[in-house]
């Protein structure tokens, strides 16, 4: 386990590395799915996800990790370092720079308010390294939710830029503009 921390009335959030072999059925059952198709692996067969995620799982700069709630699986969560990654050609990487991202899916399981829970205790757990001063994420330019999530919870909006497999807005979340304190209750 890489991290946990209870979320009140949901349950025990635990984040473990995801192992591509183990993981690569659960991880395309939800990457396939229309409702996620800014992950970009819509067609991609249980294999090819598998395969992606060894790759990840190679690199010393870019790390997935799967998400439980209670034990039962829910997402998937990935950091990089910007520097060893295609978006450095995109903007100007500064010191404590730390990139994310995050797909949600809890299947059948009726969890309300589950992103706003589980995305705010993720940054806890990121700012919990002092080297890590800013939080970057590059969604789909299409994906209206996950930029609204992410100005929700005090990313501010950069410049638009082209990535090889996608027109992203750029994001950024300075430690100083997140507050460190854990929610009584789901927002």
């Amino acid at each position: 386990m890489v991290f946990s921390e209870k979320l009140p009335g949901l349950g025990e959030l635990i984040m473990i590395p995801l192992n591509p072999s183990a993981h690569a059925a659960v991880v395309h059952g939800w990457v396939t799915k229309p409702r996620n198709q800014y992950w970009g692996m819509l067609d991609h067969t249980v294999e090819q996800v598998e395969e992606i995620y060894a790759f990840v799982d190679g690199l010393d700069s870019h790390h997935a990790y799967l998400l439980l709630l209670d034990d039962a699986p829910i997402g998937v969560f990935q950091t990089y370092q910007p520097e060893n990654d295609p978006v450095s050609d995109c903007y100007d990487v500064q010191p404590g720079d730390f990139g994310l991202h995050l797909l949600l899916d809890a299947g059948d399981r009726n969890l309300p308010h589950v992103t706003s829970a589980v995305f705010p205790a993720l940054l806890r757990h990121l700012f919990t390294d002092p080297s890590r001063t800013r939080i970057i994420a590059e969604p789909d330019i299409r994906n209206t939710r996950m930029i609204t999530r992410l100005r929700r919870e005090g990313f501010e909006l950069g410049p638009e830029i082209e990535l090889p497999h996608k027109k992203a807005q750029l994001t950024f979340l300075p430690r100083a503009a997140f507050p460190p304190a854990q929610p009584d209750v789901p927002l």
